[in-house]
């Protein structure tokens, strides 16, 4: 696959795959606090962010640098000329499709040889080695470079990928980070809190500018997928155990979630890693709905969330202690029976993608004992539309949208 000669973004932060799981009412999943996180090396975090604002403070700018893309764009196969549509295969953005779930999805959509993935991540290199090593062909995917922890790296995606000439079909915000074991808080380009930052306020650019995209596909479905998690649902045994979602009155995103002219955490709080976390999978799913509500009869997009199961042996858990790390896995097999693994998610979430039984918009899906899909409730707040709706119009001024803009 050819590549462009172009630099890698650098980045603030280290992105993963919500390799989290959100449980159906149904059937719970064991998720405590110290649950601990991600994949990626700290150092990443600390640097680049703070040396971003020591620039700043003493009167430099940052240059923007060109990301690298691959450019190997997906076969048409063309029908009779007087057919009204050529025949082609699916176009699907996949955040985060370098490890973990987002991989998982990514390889279960290629080997249907219906898809063709864009894998949109922040490490260039490790999602192409990844790629490889899961049996992708060359032909089945393209990989470009996205860190949603820069705003400046989200519209620079958009770019590149429309001067691909690809149109899409369906975008899957997937990519997370999830720090629980945090004592201080890390942040965006931006200056915004991490796990907020990257979660929700990244997929919500990404997803608000590629909305016309999506509007002009011709494919027979397009969605727009983003990835909840049982953690924000305090409807759920999981979702209850301390510090549990709450979003309070906004007071803190309304501030920018600086910790200088604001607390770092969106209902003003203390910091914490772990209900940080929570509280992004919470503005996921409520952005979920607001989309579904302002556009889904005038596009005819499907808006869905999902919980993929509780996926106990992941990368996510990296830097748990070694007991949890040993105990999890097998307390989740045999014990709750919650146990789902990467491959076995990722075909679920690929279902959302494409299975026609999913069109539903407007659903946050899940899967019994039985690996059977169903609708499942979210919580009160995870559902709140006024929420919702205030969620939105104050994500929209801290990315920079107008409303309704694109």
């Amino acid at each position: 696959m050819a590549l462009q000669a172009t630099s890698l973004l650098p980045s603030s932060v280290s992105i993963y795959k919500d390799g989290k799981s959100s449980a159906s009412i149904k059937e719970t999943c064991f998720f405590g606090v110290s649950v601990s996180s991600s994949n990626n090396l700290k150092p990443e975090f600390n640097y680049s962010s703070i040396k971003c604002k020591e620039l700043r403070k003493r009167g430099f700018s940052a240059s923007i640098i060109r990301a690298q893309t691959a450019t190997t764009t997906p076969a048409i196969s063309e029908s009779a000329p007087e057919a009204k549509k050529t025949l082609r295969k699916g176009n699907v953005i996949v955040t985060g499709a370098s490890s973990g779930l987002g991989l998982a999805t990514a390889k279960a959509l290629a080997e249907t040889g219906q898809w063709h993935v864009i894998m949109a991540c922040r490490n260039f290199l490790k999602a192409e080695k990844a790629a490889k090593s899961a049996g992708m062909s060359k032909e089945s995917h393209t990989v470009m470079h996205l860190d949603l922890a820069s705003l400046d790296s989200v519209r620079q995606f958009v770019d590149n990928f429309r001067r691909s000439g690809m149109p899409l079909d369906v975008l899957v915000c997937n990519a997370a980070v999830y720090l629980p074991t945090a004592k201080e808080p890390t942040f965006t380009a931006e200056g915004f809190e991490l796990s907020v930052g990257t979660n929700h306020l990244g997929h919500f650019l990404l997803s608000r500018l590629l909305l016309e995209d999506l509007k002009q596909s011709d494919y027979s479905s397009k969605r727009l997928i983003i990835v909840g998690s049982i953690t924000g649902n305090t409807n759920t045994l999981a979702g209850n155990v301390p510090p549990k979602a709450n979003l309070g009155d906004l007071r803190g995103l309304a501030g920018g979630l600086n910790g200088v002219n604001s607390s770092p955490m969106i209902d003003g709080g203390e910091f914490d890693g772990a209900k940080a976390y929570k509280d992004s999978k919470v503005c996921n799913m409520l952005t979920m709905q607001e989309f579904h509500r302002r556009y889904h009869e005038e596009t005819g997009i499907t808006f869905a969330s999902l919980y993929p199961g509780c996926i106990a042996e992941t990368g996510l858990f990296r830097e748990h202690v070694p007991l949890f790390r040993l105990l999890f896995p097998p307390f989740q097999k045999y014990i709750t029976k919650g146990y789902v693994s990467e491959e076995e998610a990722g075909k679920r979430l690929a279902q959302v993608v494409s299975e026609p039984y999913l069109t539903k918009s407007g659903v946050y899906w899940s899967w019994n004992k039985n690996s059977a899909s169903f609708e499942n409730q979210l919580s009160k707040e995870a559902s709140d539309a006024e929420k919702a709706r205030k969620v939105w119009e104050v994500s929209e001024k801290l990315v920079g949208l107008a409303p309704e803009d694109n």
